[in-house]
């Protein structure tokens, strides 16, 4: 099967519902035009197009990617809860894989009501149906937000087996607050104090405000691309090689072993992750940086051990010594992550593949990894769907070449600027 890379990428500023000026078509077009551009094509040249969003109607997509051109090729409507934005990527990655195109277009874009999520269809079963039941059993069913309880009691189960204090959980949402100040596309860029994070009002168990990811308004993009077309075009000093991608859904386990981490998705977390790995040779220790799916931040605790980002049972270490942040094992979420970054759903995932690409890039800015490698992109949607991606630079050589030219150009100009 053929290479697929990452050759464009673009995205809005993420915005608290109602705020965002314009409406779902006109975010999904910013973010197209954006990756177009970043791609150097124009969309003459894409083949197929898939679009991801969890909340409109059925063609959306269609009338999201018309503002860019009616141009007659297939469209694909992607709707996997949160794990959306990854899901159409998946889809877009196999098209060029299997042969199919040579280049095409992934969205995703999510226009949401303000306040907590909550089941959309009052007639019909809940696709959480199950796994609501079997967390009822094992830990009650209280008035707070139903995914904040499903999160939080996969914390609290870690606490209870492995001695994991609030602290923990909220230095994550510290850390990720942090790394947002750097990212202009965040949703929020405030810094806040452990204090303040932990006195903030109370959602579930230990998660209190800060530690929750907020509904938001975005779009984001990427143009992928086959090795001919890369070669063809003279993008291979940009273009992102997707390693390996692996998707998975739950697992018996997931009910069957009656814990409520599982239920939250750590088997799935952890059944992706060993399949890229494998198919990769990449090993966690191999990875720089890492985009996570914290919608909360007991979900981004226990994940870090379903991805072998450290020992199982040692997440809390982890935290300590401070191997999750900037001068640590790895940065995780130097975007700020759902936490602070917000979280439009069919978006989520676009948006992780973006800051990966330009972290790989070195595109950056205040918020760069240095000496990135490996990066790996980890999209939940409960109900339920995970997709684990280990991402590298494709031509490593020309890339070189490229910021070696660019760093010459700048001191020219700089030099003349002084004369």
């Amino acid at each position: 099967m053929g290479r697929v890379y990452v050759i464009g990428v673009g995205m809005t500023k993420f915005d608290k519902p109602g705020t965002k000026p314009g409406d779902y078509n006109d975010w999904a077009k910013e973010a197209i035009l954006k990756a177009l551009k970043d791609a150097k094509v124009s969309m003459g040249e894409i083949e197929q197009a898939v679009a991801g969003f969890v909340y409109g109607d059925s063609t959306c997509g269609q009338r999201a990617i018309y503002e860019v051109g009616m141009t007659g090729i297939p469209i694909y409507n992607v709707n996997n809860n949160c794990s959306t934005g990854s899901t159409a990527l998946y889809m877009g990655k196999q098209f060029i894989e299997g042969g199919l195109n040579d280049c095409v277009l992934v969205v995703g874009f999510e226009k949401m009501e303000r306040g907590s999520l909550d089941a959309k269809f009052k007639d019909r079963t809940n696709p959480l149906d199950k796994h609501y039941a079997l967390m009822t059993e094992l830990a009650g069913f209280v008035q707070a937000p139903p995914p904040a309880q499903i999160f939080g009691n996969a914390g609290i189960e870690h606490m209870k087996k492995y001695g994991t204090k609030p602290e923990h959980f909220a230095k994550i949402a510290y850390k990720n607050h942090k790394h947002s100040v750097n990212n202009p596309y965040s949703q929020f860029r405030d810094k806040y104090t452990m204090e303040q994070i932990l006195n903030s009002p109370k959602i579930f168990g230990p998660l209190t405000k800060l530690q929750c990811c907020p509904t938001s308004d975005g779009a984001g993009a990427a143009i992928l691309a086959s090795e001919k077309f890369v070669r063809s075009h003279g993008l291979e000093a940009q273009a992102i090689e997707i390693v390996a991608m692996e998707m998975a859904t739950d697992l018996e386990s997931t009910l069957s072993d009656r814990s409520l981490m599982k239920i939250a998705g750590y088997d799935m977390t952890k059944t992706a992750a060993e399949r890229a790995y494998a198919k990769s040779g990449v090993t966690p220790n191999d990875v720089q940086v890492v985009e996570l799916h914290d919608c909360f931040s007991a979900n981004e605790l226990v994940t870090y051990e379903a991805l072998g980002l450290c020992p199982i049972g040692k997440a809390g270490e982890y935290i300590d010594r401070g191997d999750n942040t900037y001068g640590g094992k790895h940065v995780v979420n130097p975007s700020g992550g759902l936490i602070s970054k917000g979280h439009p759903l069919g978006a989520t995932g676009l948006a992780q593949c973006a800051e990966l690409s330009w972290q790989l890039r070195g595109l950056a800015e205040a918020r760069q990894v240095p000496d990135v490698k490996y990066a790996l992109q980890h999209n939940l949607g409960l109900g339920g769907a995970v997709v684990v991606t280990i991402y590298r630079l494709g031509f490593p050589e020309h890339h070189r070449r490229a910021v070696g030219s660019r760093k010459t150009a700048a001191r020219v100009v700089e030099l003349e600027s002084k004369l």
